[in-house]
């Protein structure tokens, strides 16, 4: 049986979510990190894509993005087949890197882009044993640059858009993102 075929919204935003093979670690030190942003660099001269928010953990990795011009799966496929073999060549492994395709969320509604943005940048103060105890010292991560109006070299982080789909409580700006973001929403009160 072949697998389900994904449609392509080229004006709307995904959250991708890729693991490494039973959750095997795939990114192993920052040289492994500088390796996807490159890939990540060749993929947007090839094929533009925006992404507003991004969090690489050790064995897996999220992203908000938007591909306007061709199927999201184009892109993907350049960033997943490059990094793979260049983990299989530089720690002489083989077989599958991933533990399956890329899961792909379409976000159809400016609320639900925010609730995934947040909980990416979360990932690292909401594991078992937080990484950081504050999200903007976590550097595999967008949040910092939300939060500490820190420059991008990367062209395709967009760092304008998040804010613009805050509710009307809030401005429209990185600062009051950032307080959506470190917020204690009603539902997490009770964990």
């Amino acid at each position: 049986m072949g697998r389900k075929r994904r449609h392509w919204h080229p004006n709307m935003y995904y959250h991708v979510v890729m693991r490494g093979n039973n959750r095997q670690n795939i990114f192993r030190n920052s040289d492994d990190l500088r390796e996807l942003f490159r890939i990540f660099h060749y993929a947007y001269d090839k094929y533009p894509f925006s992404i507003v928010a991004y969090c690489i953990m050790t064995n897996h990795y999220h992203l908000l993005i938007q591909s306007p011009e061709v199927p999201l799966g184009k892109i993907m496929s350049i960033i997943n087949r490059r990094y793979s073999e260049y983990y299989k060549k530089r720690y002489n492994t083989s077989g599958f890197l991933y533990d399956s395709r890329y899961f792909a969320e379409l976000l159809i509604s400016p609320r639900s882009i925010l609730a995934v943005s947040r909980y990416i940048h979360r990932n690292p103060i909401e594991t078992k044993v937080p990484i950081v105890s504050h999200m903007e010292l976590y550097e595999n991560s967008s949040y910092a640059f939300y939060k500490l109006t820190k420059s991008t070299t990367h062209p395709f982080l967009h760092l304008h858009i998040l804010p613009t789909f805050l509710p009307t409580s809030f401005n429209q700006t990185n600062e009051d993102y950032c307080k959506f973001c470190e917020a204690e929403l009603p539902d997490e009160q009770n964990s």
